[in-house]
């Protein structure tokens, strides 16, 4: 059994719809389907999820929203239409998202959101299913409530509950193709939760190890994962197969292929990951498993990302302090931030943070509080920060690869704002200013990736 998962590009319009249903059912193995909510049709279009926010933000505020409440059934009515459904079918279908728009069951704003946030994957799950039966197969919508997709009461950020998984398992008895909508669950009290944003693809990964599928297929609109983000460099190599570890480092970094939290289930029960592209079903995409034998390449994938800032503090003899770390993170937590990393010195410590989790405000109260506190001898706070990460499970049986690394920096002129190693030595970190991101991103694909010219000898 094969749960396969389509991503948002693969059903943004109806002749996409088509192309993911022959996929489906060219291999009878493909038994549970995931469907994300129609994504953008060309760049200039709008995602029906980023349709759907709009839609619930300004019904809130103003009490109406006609002008987006119409955008979003005409996407949907478009992809009816094209799939060649007639009105008996359809009609139920947009009375559902009808009701939830109408926000005639709202407990709160928050609820609200959720609930209209997720009506793109549901509307979109219940046509896919329509469509199927359609073509002639045995295919069926599974509602998350039905199926006991239970998960935790945070909205917008929804954690599987392990009872979750012993409902789920009844799946695999379910009679041919069961179409099961992404992103979103329900508490064992019936509310709707959706997952962080991205979230089909937790939802995929839960099934897969709920059912024990042999492989969990995510298919996207690339032939594979490549090593660098192929905006940035031409016909970047392409990973063949990378493993769970690698990939949640590259995915925190900054990769967009797969959402970050979602391997954890897959990784957990041990099932392969296999990442296929909708628009070209027969290339062999990548393989993410828990371990791989090869490691002719030391570095597997090259990722940025943009947004940090650092908070620098220096204390002499700051080592020899106890609880002095503690403390910090205390004042941090106490201000509802989490941290990204801690590189330190004897005498100093830097904590990384999302920019944008620090405000003006609360930035200066760190700083007095600290002082205060802390009687620290300097802290400062660095903003405009990027982090690039170097991964690769070859890392940990190579020698100079930090060497390598920041050479290859020097020679662009990068200047290092920041090194880090993490203990599994699988993957290397250096912060450097936004300005010089992409240049380090070049400069190290460049050292790892391209294959180095070939002197003729006389």
């Amino acid at each position: 059994m094969k749960v396969v998962k389509f991503g948002g590009t693969s059903l943004a319009s109806a002749e996409q719809i088509k192309k993911v249903c022959r996929i489906i059912r060219d291999d009878a193995d493909r038994r549970i389907v995931v469907v994300s909510a129609p994504g953008k049709r060309d760049k200039a279009d709008t995602k029906v999820t980023d349709l759907l926010i709009r839609y619930a933000e300004r019904y809130l505020d103003e009490g109406a929203a006609e002008h987006e409440k119409s955008a979003i059934f005409r996407r949907f009515e478009e992809i009816a239409e094209g799939l060649g459904l007639s009105p008996d079918i359809t009609e139920p279908i947009m009375a559902d998202l009808h009701e939830v728009l109408s926000a005639r069951k709202v407990e709160s704003p928050t609820r609200f959101i959720d609930m209209v946030k997720a009506a793109g994957e549901d509307t979109c799950a219940k046509l896919v299913a329509q469509y199927l039966q359609s073509l002639g197969e045995e295919a069926q919508y599974v509602n998350p409530y039905e199926a006991g997709l239970y998960v935790s009461d945070e909205a917008g950020n929804a954690q599987v509950l392990p009872v979750a998984y012993e409902n789920l398992h009844s799946l695999r008895e379910r009679s041919g193709i069961v179409v099961f909508p992404g992103f979103f669950g329900y508490t064992p009290e019936g509310m709707l939760v959706t997952f962080s944003r991205g979230g089909s693809d937790i939802t995929g990964s839960i099934l897969a190890a709920a059912v024990k599928a042999h492989v969990y297929e995510n298919f996207t609109d690339v032939d594979s994962v490549y090593a660098v983000n192929p905006n940035l460099v031409e016909n970047p190599k392409e990973i063949r197969e990378i493993t769970y570890r690698e990939m949640r480092e590259l995915s925190y970094s900054g990769f967009s292929v797969f959402h970050d939290e979602a391997l954890i289930p897959a990784y957990e029960a041990g099932i392969p990951v296999n990442i296929k592209n909708t628009n070209n079903p027969t290339a062999p995409g990548t393989m993410i498993v828990a371990e791989r034998k090869s490691h002719k390449n030391i570095v597997s994938g090259i990722a940025s990302d943009r947004g940090f800032c650092s908070l620098y503090v220096s204390k002499y003899l700051m080592n020899r302090e106890i609880g002095f770390g503690r403390r910090l993170l205390q004042i941090l937590e106490e201000e509802g931030l989490s941290y990204e990393h801690t590189p330190s010195g004897i005498d100093n410590i830097s904590v990384i943070l999302r920019e944008t989790a620090l405000t003006v405000e609360k930035e200066k109260r760190i700083v007095e509080r600290v002082r205060e506190e802390l009687a620290v001898d300097d802290i400062s706070v660095e903003r405009q920060l990027a982090l690039v990460m170097i991964v690769g499970e070859g890392m940990r049986q190579s020698v100079g690869t930090s060497a390598r690394a920041t050479l290859a920096l020097a020679r662009a002129q990068v200047n290092l704002e920041m090194i880090n190693q993490g203990s599994s030595e699988v993957s290397m970190m250096f912060g450097v200013k936004e300005v010089d991101v992409d240049r380090a991103v070049l400069a190290l694909y460049d050292e790892f990736f391209q294959p180095e010219p070939v002197v003729s000898q006389r």
